[in-house]
């Protein structure tokens, strides 16, 4: 795996903390330019800002979506959504309705992911879909990534990093499996080495959510 090459195309940089200031924000920005990271994830506050600060850059700019919880009701969502993309958001990252994942209610899951999709899509922006797999079991992580898919999920995502645990390379793995080769697999929470974020591309991953890019690329 030394071998593999630059992770900085594969890394979301990423500020989530409730207490991030401007200046913050801005220095992620600037980090995430001169590195080529694939994209800067915020809270949607500060979409606008991002994308101001990431313009002629090919860096995309993301906002997070009933976050962290996914607890919001489906029109919340659907509103936030389309909000941070008139803002300027490029993808969302929202989390599911982790209790109807629990419960097996696949169609409570696809409803709820489809209407942010067809919000973020509407504006041209793609669709993460966090299913927070240290809450779930095998069974659920399978079904919300199923349903997932069937609403119009690009990417689904293991973790928000506020929950009890982070990605893992067995999770990853069965999210691809799941998912199979043409939906994108997002590894997020806890990764914090570049031997972490290699392994978690060698399961499938496709993208690497990290508060610490920099320190992914050895």
């Amino acid at each position: 795996m030394s071998d593999a090459p630059n992770l900085a195309p594969y890394i979301d940089s990423t500020l989530l903390k409730p207490e991030a200031s401007r200046e913050q924000i801005a220095a992620l920005c600037e980090e995430a330019v001169a590195h080529g990271f694939a994209a800067v994830c915020t809270n949607p506050l500060w979409t606008s800002f991002v994308r101001e600060r990431l313009a002629g850059s090919d860096v995309r700019t993301c906002a997070v979506v009933g976050f962290p919880l996914g607890a919001s009701a489906t029109e919340v969502k659907a509103f936030e959504t389309r909000t941070a993309v008139d803002a300027g958001a490029q993808e969302i990252d929202m989390v599911v309705d982790i209790a109807a994942a629990r419960a097996g209610e696949r169609e409570t899951l696809e409803r709820d992911v489809r209407a942010v999709a067809e919000a973020a899509h509407a504006g041209g922006a793609l669709l993460k879909v966090i299913i927070e797999t240290c809450l779930l079991d095998d069974d659920a992580k399978v079904l919300a990534c199923e349903a997932a898919v069937a609403a119009g999920a690009d990417f689904v995502k293991t973790s928000t990093g506020f929950s009890t645990g982070g990605a893992t390379v067995a999770d990853v793995r069965l999210m691809r499996a799941t998912v199979g080769p043409d939906i994108g697999v997002k590894a997020s929470g806890g990764i914090r080495t570049r031997e972490d974020a290699l392994a978690m591309i060698e399961a499938g991953a496709t993208r690497i959510g990290a508060s610490s890019g920099p320190a992914l690329l050895g």
